[in-house]
């Protein structure tokens, strides 16, 4: 292996490490948010105990995020810095406002919340953890906003060989990045939905803390239904802003060959990239491809054969990641309309609840998936149009440096998910607290 697909893979898996942890911290907050928003509105004292074991599992699922997020910045400047002297007045600067804006106020604020249950009014301990899920979301933004950037460059001008910052309104109303943020906050909802439910089930189905789990369920139902039909709904607009941005990414999405107007959608696809174009195509929806990209039947769709070789991303990892995120998105609305329904009495049905605790790990798989599209599908660009990927690593570093770099990563960031997964399955099976103990603060044991 040589340094570049060295990097590319470090910069990959810390990646994908990092935001096995961002999608359960954006959602969950909300939900800890709401769950004492309730306390205070009711008095009732099992909504406090809500806020505190939910937030306890936030807690822990925030530390390890953190965590694996540091090493991801560090990595622009030792592996990546030719990427950074040529965009860095331009993506620095959406990072330096994540950093000092979003993350310290989050931070901040969280301290505030973990030990102010005693010192604190009701009200204003309350507005505290708001405050975090307004700053775990806002910083969702910023970042957003940068690779938004890479997807889309606007708000730019080319001096001396670099990029340089023209317009920060362009660069905040990109309209590529609006879209991702969209689509990528109502999944990290999603999720944090499906992890209240899955949790609520397991204990529902064992009799335990019947009540607490009951409202849990209860709030997390219609939570979970309305960003999985959003995730739905969106995604069609999301595909129309790929196809208006990116046209080969979505050709690759969709392993569309040939230039055609009523272009049909296979809902069976083998692709065959050695051989520009297909093995198989079954059951063929008309025009279903230029509806998705255009809003309209009659659209034309560009075809990957009409952009040079060297310009088109992976087609085998851009298809499968595409097609098993369509899948698995499409079930989301089903399961979550069926907790739904089921949400006043979900001890009524026994298979569900069963069922509910093995759907935690699937949001987790399609937000990763979603993430391997949109990189990926971007492909052989590291910003689209502007600069290439093999343009971008930094000179001088050797492949014993980054295969060692990427061997201690591995391993350290393998250690972080484990004790991850080993600490929220704990807890998670844990209950909360004894009503008598209900005053300890969120963060103890």
């Amino acid at each position: 292996m040589d340094v570049l697909l060295l990097s590319r893979l470090q910069f990959a898996m810390t990646t994908f490490v990092h935001f096995i942890f961002v999608p359960l911290t954006l959602g969950l907050s909300l939900l800890v948010a709401y769950m004492e928003t309730k306390f205070i509105r009711t008095g009732d004292e099992t909504y406090r105990r809500m806020a505190k074991f939910w937030g306890k599992l936030f807690l822990i699922n925030f530390a390890l995020g953190a965590v694996t997020g540091i090493a991801l910045e560090f990595q622009f400047g030792t592996n990546w810095s030719r990427y950074s002297a040529y965009v860095g007045d331009v993506f620095g600067s959406l990072l330096a406002i994540e950093a000092t804006m979003a993350f310290f106020l989050e931070s901040t604020f969280l301290g505030v919340w973990i030990f102010g249950w005693k010192k604190l009014p009701p009200k204003l301990h309350n507005a505290s953890i708001w405050l975090v899920a307004l700053a775990a979301n806002l910083s969702a933004f910023w970042i957003i906003m940068a690779n938004g950037w890479m997807q889309n460059p606007v708000g730019h001008l080319m001096g001396d060989g670099r990029a340089e910052l023209a317009s920060f309104i362009q660069l905040v109303s990109n309209e590529f990045a609006w879209q991702q943020f969209i689509h990528v906050l109502s999944a990290s909802y999603v999720l944090s939905g499906f992890f209240v439910l899955g949790i609520s089930a397991w204990h529902l189905a064992r009799g335990s803390h019947v009540d607490f789990f009951r409202k849990s369920f209860r709030i997390a139902a219609p939570f979970t239904l309305v960003f999985a039909l959003v995730v739905v709904v969106h995604g069609h607009h999301h595909g129309s802003t790929v196809a208006k941005y990116q046209p080969e990414k979505l050709a690759a999405m969709e392993s569309h060959w040939e230039t055609r107007t009523n272009a049909p959608q296979y809902l069976l696809v083998i692709p065959d990239p050695a051989n520009e174009g297909n093995r198989l195509e079954l059951l063929p929806i008309p025009g279903g491809l230029s509806m998705l990209a255009y809003h309209s039947f009659d659209a034309e769709v560009t075809g990957l054969k009409d952009f040079p070789e060297e310009d088109r991303p992976p087609v085998w990892a851009t298809f499968m990641s595409f097609r098993t995120m369509v899948a698995l998105g499409m079930l989301f609305p089903v399961l979550a309309a069926w907790a739904w329904i089921r949400r006043k009495d979900p001890a009524s049905s026994p298979r569900m609840l069963r069922l509910l605790p093995w759907i935690i790990p699937l949001p987790y798989i399609a937000v990763q998936l979603g993430w391997i599209v949109a990189e990926m599908g971007r492909q052989p660009w590291i910003v689209y149009g502007m600069m290439r990927t093999e343009e971008a690593f930094s000179p001088g570093i050797t492949t014993g440096q980054v295969a060692g770099s990427l061997a201690g990563f591995f391993a350290i960031y393998g250690l972080l998910v484990a004790l991850c997964i080993f600490l929220l399955s704990k807890y998670g099976r844990k209950g909360p607290a004894p009503a008598e103990s209900g005053e300890e603060p969120a963060g103890s044991n």
